[in-house]
């Protein structure tokens, strides 16, 4: 993901949020509409979770150092899965006490035109934003679908971005719902069920986005895709006669480190093989260029130089 495209879509967001927030405060002031109120928390929160988007990419980009060998790439991993616990805490379960809160203790509704025409500015605006993450999205997207995008993503700003906005846009349908039931009937408990409808859909959005970004913390490997450039890659010069294992695992969303065992010929010298390990860092790296960390192991074949197979005593692999 380009540093320059996922922050457009993430200062694009967090502006719009903040007038969208202010505007639904002052809404709620003069109307008394719960789901105003869950709506402008709810745009408080993305906004307080675009900044940590920022704040994350800046600490990403600190040297590495003698406590942080490998860098502080997955600062990024961090802050996203803080934002997926504020979106559950602040938005979700804010909103739910809300509409619960307005069930059992029913308000009129005052002036209703007001949140009305609020929500209306407000789902055109949001309808920006969103358009802004897509149109940085789809490059990075090509033809995967808009579920793989987020779930394989490995830069979590865009993915993130695009679950708030898409939560929004559904969030102030559903607050337009309410307060517009709760005009023609007269009866506040339809403002009370769209704001629960909307901490329901922040806990759902929330629990998605903790789960996608845990797998990133965790630790996650590079894709297939990827792992099979860096096969052929090792083997195509014809340097070793093979790999007995690899393995590869991400330090942050724009880089990875390989770690793989080769078997060389017993015959070369140890200045040979360590030429042809040079050699072969660098066509990975030329295929590959997220894989920025590579180590690489020797060891001796167990079969003549060039006959390695799939089927011999110690597993070596070539490629498909």
């Amino acid at each position: 993901m380009s540093a320059s495209g996922g922050n457009k879509a993430i200062i694009a967001a967090l502006l719009a949020n903040l007038g969208i927030a202010a505007t639904k405060f002052i809404a709620w002031g003069f109307s008394g509409a719960t789901s105003l109120l869950a709506e402008g928390v709810h745009s408080l929160a993305d906004s307080g979770n675009q900044l940590l988007l920022l704040l994350g990419g800046k600490k990403a980009k600190k040297r590495a150092d003698g406590k942080h060998p490998f860098g502080y790439g997955r600062e990024r991993f961090v802050y996203a899965f803080v934002v997926s616990i504020i979106l559950f805490s602040v938005g979700g379960v804010f909103s739910l006490y809300e509409g619960v809160h307005k069930l059992q203790h029913p308000e009129p509704l005052e002036m209703w035109w007001l949140p009305i025409l609020v929500l209306s500015i407000s789902i055109v605006l949001e309808s920006f934003s969103l358009r802004t993450a897509i149109k940085e999205s789809n490059p990075l997207r090509g033809k995967a679908s808009w579920i793989q995008f987020i779930r394989h993503a490995k830069a979590p700003e865009l993915p993130v971005v695009l679950l708030e906005d898409a939560a929004a846009l559904v969030g102030l349908v559903l607050a337009f719902l309410g307060v517009g039931l709760t005009v023609i009937t007269g009866d506040s408990m339809y403002d009370a069920l769209g704001t629960i409808a909307i901490g329901v859909l922040l806990v759902i959005v929330a629990i998605i986005l903790g789960l996608e970004t845990k797998g990133l913390l965790v630790g996650e490997g590079a894709s297939y895709e990827d792992v099979q450039d860096i096969e052929k890659a090792i083997i195509s010069g014809g340097e070793t006669d093979g790999i007995i294992h690899m393995k590869t695992l991400y330090l942050g969303p724009d880089e990875f480190m390989v770690g793989a065992k080769l078997a060389f010929p017993a015959e070369l010298r140890f200045s040979e093989v360590a030429t042809a390990i040079d050699t072969i860092e660098d066509r990975i790296r030329d295929a590959v260029p997220a894989a920025r960390v590579i180590y690489i192991e020797p060891d001796v074949a167990r079969v003549p130089h060039g006959q390695a197979t799939n089927t011999d005593a110690v597993v070596i692999k070539g490629v498909d």
